[in-house]
């Protein structure tokens, strides 16, 4: 299915009394791409991913998603159409296990995801899918310890596991190697390269050597309009991305980090 677009979107813009942090951006996602936007601060990113999974009302533009124009739909809507974001801090129950926390995210396609009261027994069935989504981000040997106790890029990779247990077909996420050392950043750059099979990704990320290895096509954005898209090499060898990172992140396109 490569080559066809999940993700159209056409003119969007939001504005601020007055002031406009996304102005006239049109993006086409293929299908199993992994598609990073990037930019200096305030580049208007984390906007754009607000737009598109509806926290935010675009002020004009369109979404289509699946040949389906989702522009109106409300957040839960777009989630249910496989539109699932991860979130720049880590977004998991700290003093549930690891398994629980999968568990949780897997409630959803039982129609169980309100019965919180309910024995847990009844949530027993879903304890397999959990432990294989565990095997596929390498925390099935935490799957018993409490979610507070794993270090910060496992944490990360567990969000990504509750991510994933809500069967994406695009999954956006948002700094994903935000405040990790490097080792870390090499591990969650391994497995959202791995966890890519079958799902398209969109990802806004600051570090430009995760970008420069696992990104397929990449759009620069510079004060809410995009500046230049491309593969790495377009990108950063174009003489505009290199001005606006200048000072900011010069060195960063050369894949330092």
């Amino acid at each position: 299915m490569t080559g066809q677009h999940v993700l159209a979107v056409h003119g969007l813009t939001k504005e601020f009394k007055g002031f406009t942090a996304v102005s006239n951006v049109s993006l086409n996602v293929e299908c199993g791409a992994i598609h990073a936007l990037i930019g200096p601060n305030g580049a208007g990113k984390t906007t754009c991913f607000n737009l598109l999974t509806k926290f935010l009302e675009p002020t004009a533009g369109t979404i289509v998603f699946n040949g389906i124009d989702i522009t109106s739909e409300k957040p839960a809507q777009i989630a249910r159409r496989g539109v699932v974001r991860s979130f720049q801090i880590s977004a998991v129950f700290p003093h549930l296990t690891v398994l629980e926390n999968v568990r949780i995210a897997l409630q959803r396609k039982l129609g169980t995801a309100m019965y919180f009261w309910r024995d847990e027994k009844t949530l027993d069935a879903l304890n397999p899918r959990a432990m294989e989504l565990l095997e596929e981000v390498d925390l099935a040997p935490y799957a018993s310890l409490l979610a507070v106790e794993l270090p910060y890029g496992r944490k990360r990779a567990l969000e990504i596991a509750t991510t994933l247990a809500m069967d994406p077909m695009l999954m956006l996420l948002d700094e994903p190697t935000q405040g990790m050392g490097h080792e870390d950043v090499d591990r969650v750059t391994q497995l959202i390269a791995k966890v890519r099979t079958g799902r398209t990704i969109l990802m806004v990320e600051h570090n430009m050597s995760v970008i420069s290895s696992i990104a397929d096509k990449i759009t620069v954005l510079q004060r809410g309009s995009i500046l230049a898209e491309g593969n790495y090499q377009e990108v950063s060898s174009d003489p505009r991305v290199i001005e606006a990172y200048m000072g900011v992140a010069d060195e960063s396109l050369q894949g330092a980090h």
